[in-house]
């Protein structure tokens, strides 16, 4: 058979479509890791405001059993805004985290994107690969059946010279 004129083509295709398809795989990892860095910040919000919750509580129960003054008062108000405002901090970080996951979730589909493409024109050069290897054997065939007849008309042309000879 002869040499598929555009197997380069083919190859870098598929090439393509194996690049493409580790693009796609890099960006499902680089999107899992960045909504597990999500759900640990969340995660952490919420412990935090537990912790903030209990520390006031207790806090609140040692005042009421011993009696602080106004100074302490003020201290435990001055620790609760502290903490308020480092919470308030990790939630801004979690909405730019939820902004990394959104933008890692558009990558994740524009890689797929492209490697849907790739393999789109990979089988395209595939189907005509096929159909010229069809069109190939359908010429081979001819070609065998017009030497067979070519043959088969010689051997029949001898037969009829011999019988007139013989004649």
């Amino acid at each position: 058979m002869p040499q598929y004129r555009l197997q380069t083509l083919l190859e870098m295709r598929e090439q393509a479509e194996e690049a493409a398809k580790q693009a796609f795989s890099e960006a499902m990892r680089e999107l899992q890791k960045e909504q597990e860095t999500l759900r640990k910040m969340q995660a952490d919000l919420e412990k935090r405001k537990a912790e903030r919750k209990a520390k006031v509580q207790a806090y609140m129960a040692e005042v009421m059993a011993k009696g602080v003054g106004v100074a302490g008062l003020a201290q435990m108000n001055r620790f609760e805004d502290r903490l308020k405002a480092e919470e308030a901090q990790l939630a801004l970080d979690i909405e730019r985290q939820k902004e990394a996951v959104t933008q890692a979730e558009k990558n994740v589909e524009q890689k797929r994107f492209e490697m849907a493409e790739a393999a789109k024109e990979k089988k395209a050069i595939e189907k005509h690969k096929e159909n010229w290897q069809k069109e190939v054997r359908k010429e081979r065939m001819a070609k065998e059946e017009m030497n067979q007849e070519e043959i088969g008309n010689t051997l029949h042309l001898q037969r009829v010279r011999a019988a007139e000879k013989a004649k």
